[in-house]
């Protein structure tokens, strides 16, 4: 397929023009950020394994009817989503105290949550991606009220299905972010999930060793980061049975072959 023009770039993607009206190429890049972009670095092979574990993920949850833009995928890289309005708010659903919750409140790490904690932070990198109430999100108008409803009600849905589908192959969800976006017919819209579900975006961790499969691991300098996104695949029954490298190499042979 021919490159049509970038549309936009972000720290862990490029969108560009899709073949039809409507439509988004989306690509996943191997970079990785952190803490704001204050951390940068490459992890090699990231954005073939998120595709593959993104596109097994939504065409999952809209199996469930849980209506999302992702179309197919295009290739080892690349996959063809519809194109949305998102929301500005990045939807955080907590089953287990980490990160920043446990920094801002001093809940030790690994504390599993009364109930299912759902925040909300305003999506500007300028600003830090700063956490927001739902009165913020009324009184400036980034989402009406029946918006946060059927968000908050998506948003449980997605945990109730990403939690049972991660304790199947012996990992638990800890938290993850979510993004939607509106889809237009003439004076109406609806709501659908957007962005990318995969260990860029959650946090997982073995059950039973408590082993972090995600990007933590590059946020903490643990290493192994590929390691860690290919065993979340392997688990998944997205790699080859035999040899874990398998899928990047054939990148790389796609590559030297100019394909």
């Amino acid at each position: 397929m021919s490159r049509r023009r970038q549309i936009y770039e972000g720290k862990a993607k490029i969108l560009y023009e899709g073949p039809e009206p409507g439509t988004i190429i989306q690509y996943f890049k191997d970079d990785a950020t952190a803490f704001n972009a204050q951390k940068k670095g490459t992890i090699n092979g990231k954005g073939v394994l998120n595709n593959r574990i993104s596109e097994h993920i939504f065409t999952r949850l809209n199996h469930i009817g849980v209506p999302n833009h992702f179309i197919r995928r295009l290739n080892m890289r690349e996959q063809l989503v519809r194109q949305v309005e998102i929301v500005p708010i990045e939807v955080i659903v907590r089953n287990v105290a980490a990160g920043t919750l446990s920094k801002r409140l001093g809940i030790e790490e690994g504390t599993p949550l009364p109930r299912t904690l759902i925040e909300y932070c305003l999506k500007d990198d300028a600003l830090g991606d700063p956490l927001i109430a739902e009165e913020h999100i009324a009184c400036f108008g980034w989402a009406s009220q029946e918006e946060m409803n059927e968000i908050a009600d998506m948003a449980i849905r997605v945990n109730d299905f990403m939690s049972g589908l991660f304790s199947a192959i012996n990992i638990r969800l800890i938290d993850f972010k979510l993004e939607f976006g509106r889809i237009w017919d003439g004076d109406f819209s609806r709501l659908i999930l957007a962005d990318e579900i995969s260990p860029d975006g959650c946090r997982l961790w073995d059950m039973d060793s408590n082993e972090k499969l995600d990007k933590d691991r590059f946020r903490r300098d643990l290493g192994g980061e590929v390691e860690a996104y290919q065993e979340v695949a392997r688990r998944l029954g997205l790699l080859p049975e035999g040899d874990e490298n398998e899928v990047l190499d054939l990148e790389q042979h796609r590559k030297k072959r100019g394909k």
